[in-house]
This record gives structure tokens, C-alpha cells and sequence, in this order.
């Protein structure tokens, strides 16, 4: 098992795995995540000489009381604030990230010098994801825009101030060589999405057909570990 050291990073809780390195991966968990979910991440990369710096986002571990923070004008400042300070400390930086931890990722560091960064079941589009989720609930742009916010029976919130958000802050530049490994059964992003974004930034694209957006059952996380080692 790779060494860990938890301490604080301005006011977030995070966790450093393995041994003294220049190399860092920074991990970026998703919704309902939490950052001790790196640790099997830092078994598969740890040997090959990095080390992984992970974090509770807004919401998520130890901050579990702050979920209404959990937004990107909140969270973006956040990230660049760790990567601040990962830059003081290691040469070469590289991240993963995970499902909507990938979208605030492409928001925080599109200018950062990044080794690389791979992507898991990444929201490349969150404009598009909210018109989807508004289509499921049957609300129009208009209901939204009148009530600011709207509770919907699948368990999220739409948000007039997120969408415009989403719509204002739309992803034009990312210039870190990324690998995304995408399920074909991914019920938030489209194929179609996916591919726009690869083409778009020449990332590399690997596709679990019988995926789905969390992977979790252990054919899945045999496919995931497998090709992180590929990646990595």
C-alpha cells in the first residue's frame, strides 16, 4: 500500500499517497465521491513513480455540511487554489478526473501546464446536460428562468443560474494531452458529445460498450484499472 498523509490545503481536507516524487497526479472525485477513493487510483500509479494529491470537494467527506457549495463558482476557485499550491511543491503535475469533477477541472486549469490528464466518464457539456435533465422534468426555459430554481424527481435541482453559467463559461480551450475512457451505456453524456470534444482537442478515446456512467461492478473496474495502467 502506497504511504498517506492527510492535512489541510487552505480550508479543504486532502490526502497525499506515496513516496517523495516529482510527479503528481492531482484526483478530482465526482458527485457523491469523496477523496480517499484515490487510494486505488494511487496503487496503480504510486509504483510508476508518481504521487497522488486528492481533495474533498464542497459537499463530499469531511465537508459533507457545505453540498449547496458543490457549484462551480465555487468549486473552480478551490481547485486552482490546490493546484497553487502543487505547484510550489512538484515540477510535473498530471490530473484525473472523474465524471462532473472533470467538467470544474476543464473550467479551473484550461490554462495550467498539465502532463496529462485522463478523463472517466468526463461532463464535457453541462449546458447541453442541464437542457437534457430540464427535458426529462418537462420544464421550458421560461419556468426556469421564472423560478430561479426547480426540484425534479430524479433527485437534482435545476438551476436558472447554473444553465446561463453553463452557457457563459463553454469549454473553447484545453491543451493538455488527455485520454478519456467513456461508457457506451453513459446515461449524462452523449457519444456524440464525447467525440465533438475528442475531435475538438485531440484527445484519445477508449469505450466501454456496456458501461455506464459510474463505474462501479467489478468487469467495470477491471476495464478501468486496465487502462489506467495503459495510460499511465
Amino acid at each position: 500500500m502506497c504511504s498517506t498523509t492527510q492535512f489541510m490545503v487552505h480550508h479543504i481536507p486532502v490526502v497525499l499517497h506515496g513516496d517523495s516524487s516529482e510527479k503528481l497526479f492531482l484526483y478530482i472525485h465526482g458527485k457523491m465521491g469523496r477523496k480517499e477513493e484515490a487510494a486505488r487510483f494511487a496503487e496503480i500509479v504510486c509504483p510508476k513513480g508518481y504521487q497522488v494529491l486528492s481533495m474533498d470537494l464542497p459537499g463530499h467527506g469531511e465537508r459533507a455540511d457545505e453540498m449547496e457549495r458543490f457549484v462551480p463558482w465555487e468549486v473552480v476557485p478551490e481547485l486552482r487554489a490546490v493546484c497553487g499550491f502543487a505547484w510550489q511543491r512538484w515540477e510535473k503535475i498530471s490530473l484525473y478526473a472523474n465524471s462532473i469533477g472533470a467538467y470544474f477541472s476543464l473550467l479551473a486549469y484550461r490554462d495550467a501546464k498539465l502532463e496529462k490528464s485522463l478523463f472517466v466518464s468526463p461532463i464535457l457539456d453541462m449546458e447541453k446536460l442541464i437542457r437534457d435533465m430540464m427535458g426529462w422534468a418537462g420544464v421550458t426555459r421560461e419556468q426556469l428562468q421564472q423560478a430561479g430554481e426547480i426540484p425534479t424527481a430524479f433527485g437534482e435541482t435545476l438551476s436558472w443560474k447554473y444553465l446561463t453559467y453553463a452557457a457563459e463559461k463553454r469549454i473553447t480551450k484545453w491543451d493538455s494531452p488527455t485520454a478519456i475512457l467513456y461508457a457506451g451505456q453513459d446515461h449524462l453524456t452523449a457519444r456524440q458529445t464525447v467525440d465533438d470534444f475528442a475531435r475538438q482537442f485531440g484527445c484519445a478515446v477508449t469505450v466501454m460498450e456496456n458501461g455506464e456512467h459510474w463505474f462501479h461492478t467489478e468487469e467495470q473496474l477491471s476495464v478501468l484499472d486496465a487502462w489506467l495502467q495503459n495510460e499511465t
